[in-house]
């Protein structure tokens, strides 16, 4: 399994901008899929963005797309979500995650390794 470390979040003002972190360990990067699913309080673990283990293919949920953008570092072994004009609703603990299929990232069935989650507040 991959050990991942999310960095990255803080409290920003709607319309404002962050860039997550996503550091993986453990096991060779360019071999897994990967995604960023965020949690809100009361709420379920929710799918927000994945990318293919190569980079090529990409996909989000229809909440943020046109304002996040999710790229891989494969040098680096590292992933990125990067989030602009974010609204109150965004407010989320967000989670980075590993899979060995990229099926597997869009479905959050089967995801391999999670990371620990970084908070996300934005205020109005």
């Amino acid at each position: 399994q991959l050990q991942l470390v999310e960095s990255g979040g803080g409290l920003v003002q709607a319309g404002g901008s962050l860039r997550l972190s996503c550091a993986a360990t453990g096991r060779t990067f360019t071999n897994y899929a990967m995604g960023w699913f965020r949690q809100a309080p009361g709420n379920e673990r929710d799918f927000v963005a994945a990318i293919s283990a190569s980079g090529a293919s990409t996909y989000y949920a229809d909440s943020v797309k046109g304002r996040f953008t999710i790229a891989r570092d494969n040098a680096k072994n590292t992933v990125y979500l990067e989030m602009n004009n974010l609204k109150s609703e965004d407010r989320a603990v967000y989670y980075c995650a590993a899979a060995i299929t990229y099926a597997r990232v869009l479905s959050g069935n089967g995801v391999g390794s999670w990371g620990q989650g970084t908070q996300v507040t934005v205020s109005s």
